[in-house]
């Protein structure tokens, strides 16, 4: 998958059931109903996020790279 800034992650991640619960900072916690887990995505603008953070983010969230 192409690399991602934290805006577009948080996108994909609300197009695959995702619900924005929280921002703390510039950070975007999201939960996902019947899920444990929240992920939380760092925004600093269009900044693109790491490879290995991205990676597992995606990975976490239960959403195949492409």
């Amino acid at each position: 998958m192409k690399p991602l800034s934290g805006k577009e992650l948080a996108k994909v991640l609300e197009d695959n059931g995702w619900r924005l619960a929280r921002i703390t900072g510039s950070h975007h916690v999201y939960v996902k109903t019947g899920r444990v887990e929240r992920i939380s995505v760092p925004v600093h603008g269009s900044k693109q996020l790491k490879p290995g953070l991205q990676a597992f983010l995606l990975k976490t969230a239960g959403i195949e790279e492409q």
